[in-house]
């Protein structure tokens, strides 16, 4: 790989790690409802999780989804019904400041879990080795997951750090019902792009 598709590769990674799918959205959510701190086992877990797939999608199974369209359509179905039900959750999250608020941070193993599930995930990790692994040798496959295992970090993080942000501003019980739900509905609306394709 040369140095200008290592860059290139390196751009990529952090464009589509940096820009609000549902990933960032939650981490958003969770640095406002949760603090920075409890929200750093969530961005170790998408690491961990898109490192994963992405190197499982480019040591072949990306060639089974190619030889059989119709798991495509079953990804997409569960991918959709989670995602409307991770919605519901941080709609209905309870403010910080009440007695009976039982939420948390998604944890390493649940953030990486949901990497299987995310549309947005399958869409990097599918074109990231499509456009830089073509090939899919084993250095090729591991030189993408690298990249992405190295850019993805600093990548979400602003996402958990601007929740800390937006936390100063949820001072009241109706500013954090709103921005709950406007999390909520912009998650879902995250869908739209990867699915409509």
């Amino acid at each position: 790989m040369t140095s200008s598709v290592l860059a290139a590769l390196a751009a990529f990674a952090f464009v589509t790690t940096v820009t609000p799918g549902p990933n960032n959205l939650m981490l958003l959510a969770s640095g406002a409802n949760f603090g920075f701190k409890k929200t750093v086992p969530h961005m170790f877990g998408i690491v961990v999780g898109l490192s994963g797939l992405t190197l499982v999608v480019g040591g072949g199974l990306m060639a089974l989804f190619e030889a059989y369209p119709v798991l495509n359509t079953w990804l997409s179905i569960l991918s959709t019904g989670y995602l409307l039900w991770l919605a519901w959750k941080i709609a209905t999250a309870a403010p910080l400041n009440e007695s009976n608020h039982k939420g948390s941070p998604m944890t390493l193993l649940q953030a990486a879990a949901f990497q299987w599930v995310n549309p947005k995930a399958w869409a990097m990790g599918l074109s990231a080795i499509t456009l830089y692994a073509p090939n899919k040798s084993i250095f090729s496959v591991l030189m993408v997951t690298s990249v992405f295992a190295i850019i993805s970090f600093p990548a979400i993080s602003v996402w958990a750090w601007l929740g800390i942000m937006v936390r100063q501003w949820l001072t009241s019980h109706r500013r954090y019902r709103v921005f709950n739900i406007t999390m909520a509905l912009l998650l879902i609306a995250s869908l739209y792009p990867v699915l409509s394709y």
